[in-house]
Parts: C-alpha cells; sequence; structure tokens
C-alpha cells in the first residue's frame, strides 16, 4: 500500500492568485518592455506579495458578477471622462464666488471593506468630488464636492451609480 504525499491545497501556497497576476501585470507595465525575465520576477513579486499579504484578507469577497464589474468600470471611465470635461467648465467659466462646494455624508449600505474602497475610490477618481473620511462603524463617507447646489441629490447620484452596482457585485 502506497501513500501519496499530501498535496496542499492551491490556497495555501497561493491564496489570491488573481491578486498574484494582477502585481504580475502591473510590473510589467511598469517595465514599459516585455521580458521572460520581467515576467518571471512579476509572478515571483505577485506569489510573494499574495502570500505575505493573506492574514490581511481573512474573507476574500465574493464577486457574483464578472459581467457587472465589466460595466462598471466603464461607467466609471466614462464618468471620469465626462466629470474632466465639466470641471473644466467649471474652472474655466465660472467665477469662483458662484461654485457652490459642500461636504456631505453618504450612508452606506455596503459590507464589504473591499466594496467600500472601490466606493470610496471611485469617488475619488472622478473630478470634482474627494471622499475624504469612513466612519468609525463604516457606515457613512464623508465626500467633499467642488459644486453641489443640491447636496441631497448628489448623495441620490452616488448611491444610485456606483454603491448599487457594487452591491450587485460584491454582495
Amino acid at each position: 500500500m502506497t501513500s501519496e504525499p499530501s498535496r496542499r491545497p492551491p490556497a495555501a501556497w497561493l491564496p489570491h492568485p488573481r491578486l498574484a497576476l494582477l502585481l504580475a501585470v502591473l510590473w510589467l507595465l511598469l517595465q514599459n518592455r516585455f521580458t521572460v525575465g520581467g515576467l518571471l520576477i512579476g509572478l515571483v513579486l505577485g506569489v510573494v506579495v499574495a502570500h505575505a499579504t493573506r492574514s490581511f484578507w481573512p474573507q476574500r469577497p465574493h464577486i457574483r458578477a464578472w459581467g457587472k464589474v465589466f460595466a462598471y468600470l466603464l461607467r466609471v471611465f466614462r464618468d471620469i471622462l465626462v466629470a474632466n470635461l465639466v470641471v473644466a467648465r467649471l474652472i474655466l467659466f465660472r467665477p469662483a464666488a458662484r461654485l457652490e462646494p459642500c461636504w456631505i455624508v453618504v450612508p452606506l449600505d455596503l459590507q464589504w471593506p473591499e466594496a467600500i474602497a472601490v466606493f470610496a475610490g471611485t469617488i475619488t477618481l472622478t473630478p470634482g468630488t474627494v471622499s475624504c473620511d469612513l466612519s468609525a462603524d463604516r457606515r457613512s463617507l464623508l465626500v467633499h464636492c467642488l459644486d453641489a447646489p443640491d447636496p441631497e441629490a448628489m448623495v441620490r447620484v452616488l448611491k444610485e451609480r456606483y454603491e448599487a452596482p457594487l452591491k450587485e457585485i460584491f454582495e
């Protein structure tokens, strides 16, 4: 009777394969050229970083719909382009005295920390808005808006445009 050596499941030696792959691709992009050595270094760095940070990710978020992830990314890219034009128009053609900057508090329905981070990052990436603080209980996000004549409408837009799709993606 031969006993096979016990094999560790892939999750034990590579707890976050997507993270490792993403880091390897980012490494290649930073190198600005493709070489086999660069690819190998990127893969090693990706595996090492994913393994070293596994304790920071006790539960991986479950992404339910990858198609919705791509739709969300397209929406965000489009919104970034449009917001750039809007902010440029505001800065160039509207007197500063007529801008209506404000702070808004966005109540959060998101539960996963990763989803909250994506939501806050999306807000910050979109010109004209910056996410500034997350409440201690992770139930609200403080956001500064460059020009928001109707703060309640801005909260609704952020929740409908970004938070609602993230809830479908992560939860």
